[in-house]
């Protein structure tokens, strides 16, 4: 009996305490088979519903997107865990919440932490990235064998670029005849958005291939329809088609290098638009994200999935994908046999999503935990004196302040994203938009004890820094010993 019948019948029976299928032995032995790639595209403050294939009313928006979609998985309840752009990649990177990372804002994971980047090279994989190149190394001590800066690709704005350099590093691969895993991060649309009145800011930067007026798209759920956001929104789309141009032009170079058969394509937005309630929050807004996979012969064309699904679900599911052993330590899980079936659910209950350090180190320290129907978030930092900004605050932002002088609702809601109350639950259903607090309303108080249960659990099981706040929410000596001792660091 040769070697590889001999594995599989060892696999048949469980040998060794674990079942392997054919495929997985054929990897493991390294012969006949090659090894799957890893391609993992990201945008930068994308909408999900600005896409074509998650409803957008934009014309011609994303008509390369809604290709690749329709040959693959989509997944309607995907979160990233941190909606600001170094800690949600840098989940990806560790499979870990930044409470267990130590990537809690804008810095590195602590010097233990197991890393995607060390897992795949010991494995053999070149290891290549395109933009976001700090953001997306999960700690300071990992290389990169293939990176291009955002000054290298037009500012992260040029479709060519990315191009050019993806065909470069697939011919890298083929030369050295080795497996890859490459994260290729677009900086569109985060901020600035294209504005044609002002045109281009960095060298090399392309015009989108359609530009957007006023009135050619829905506003947000959760942003009042003015005519200033329409303005300022009419640029971000400007962003969000160059950015399909550029994931277009990704997978023409992935297609003409003939790696297309045997690459799992991964997509997902760091995180939601730069405005309020979206970005640097853990509104529904803020962490729902466009997610995708796709996998010829393994995903099935056409399929959509309504599991919760968690940015750090991805780390395992690479290690799984490739046959690799798991990660000993992991907030996630492995989705993979939902991509191989076609079908099932995670099993998970709820999502956990947070925000700790922002940039420029300031914490403003929330927890959301949510299922499909409600969420409820904890904003350990809210006191009366403290008003709450970020630097997202543009365009968006200058229109609602400056309607807040003559409109008392949207003066309403823009006191209610600078002061914020200690708690918050919202009716995800009917209210998307995140737009009436329920938290003192009767009528919902049951729902309230099932999430606030919720969040002490996964408080305790995440071993969360803020559970001791959490738990003494109401005794404020207490939370500022708390909020001392986990952000010592919180200027501004």
């Amino acid at each position: 009996m040769n070697r590889r019948n001999f594995l599989r019948k060892c696999a048949a029976v469980g040998m060794g305490g674990f079942l392997l299928s054919s495929r997985e032995i054929d990897i493991r032995l390294g012969d006949k088979y090659p090894r799957p790639n890893i391609l993992l595209i990201t945008a930068d403050d994308l909408h999900r519903e600005s896409l074509g294939c998650y409803g957008s009313g934009a014309p011609d928006i994303s008509p390369n997107v809604d290709a690749f979609v329709a040959d693959g998985m989509r997944f309607n309840n995907a979160h990233v865990n941190n909606a600001i752009c170094a800690p949600s990649r840098k989940a990806i990177g560790t499979g870990l919440y930044g409470h267990n990372s130590g990537a809690m804002g804008f810095m590195y994971a602590n010097p233990q932490t197991v890393t995607i980047i060390e897992r795949l090279r010991v494995a053999g994989y070149i290891l290549g990235v395109l933009g976001k190149v700090g953001h997306s190394t999960p700690k300071q001590a990992d290389t990169w064998d293939f990176s291009h800066k955002q000054s290298e690709l037009g500012g992260g704005r040029s479709p060519t670029k990315y191009y050019e350099y993806c065909t470069e590093f697939f011919e890298l691969c083929k030369a050295e005849n080795k497996p890859f895993y490459f994260m290729v991060n677009s900086h569109d649309p985060h901020h600035p958005w294209y504005n044609p009145a002002v045109g281009t800011k960095y060298t090399d930067e392309e015009l989108p291939s359609r530009l957007y007026s006023p009135n050619e798209f829905p506003v947000p759920y959760f942003l009042p329809d003015i005519q200033g956001v329409r303005d300022a929104l009419a640029n971000y789309y400007n962003s969000a088609k160059r950015f399909d141009d550029t994931f277009g032009k990704v997978i023409q170079a992935l297609d003409e290098s003939g790696f297309r058969n045997n690459t799992l394509v991964m997509f997902i937005s760091d995180n939601g638009l730069a405005t309020p309630f979206a970005k640097c929050n853990t509104y529904l807004g803020s962490t729902i994200t466009p997610c995708f996979f796709q996998w010829p012969g393994v995903v099935r064309p056409g399929t959509v999935n309504e599991s919760l699904v968690e940015m750090v679900d991805f780390f395992p599911t690479i290690l799984d994908a490739l046959a690799l052993p798991p990660l000993e330590q992991t907030d996630g899980q492995s989705i993979l046999p939902l991509l191989q079936h076609a079908s099932g659910d995670t099993g998970r209950e709820y999502v956990y999503t947070q925000i700790d350090s922002k940039a420029g180190a300031a914490a403003v320290p929330m927890r959301c935990i949510q299922n499909k129907k409600f969420g409820y978030i904890y904003n350990m930092w809210c006191k009366d004196d403290y008003r709450y900004r970020n630097n997202n605050e543009k365009d968006v932002m200058d229109a609602m302040e400056e309607a807040a002088l003559t409109d008392p609702q949207i003066a309403a809601r823009v006191q209610v994203y600078r002061y914020r109350t200690l708690e918050e639950l919202y009716d995800l259903e009917n209210d998307p938009g995140c737009l009436v607090n329920l938290i003192d309303t009767p009528e919902y108080a049951a729902q309230l004890e099932e999430l606030r249960s919720a969040m002490l659990t996964r408080m305790q099981d995440s071993t969360d820094p803020l559970l001791r706040a959490f738990q003494n929410r109401y005794d404020l000596d207490i939370v500022r010993e708390e909020f001392e001792k986990v952000y010592p660091d919180h200027s501004g």
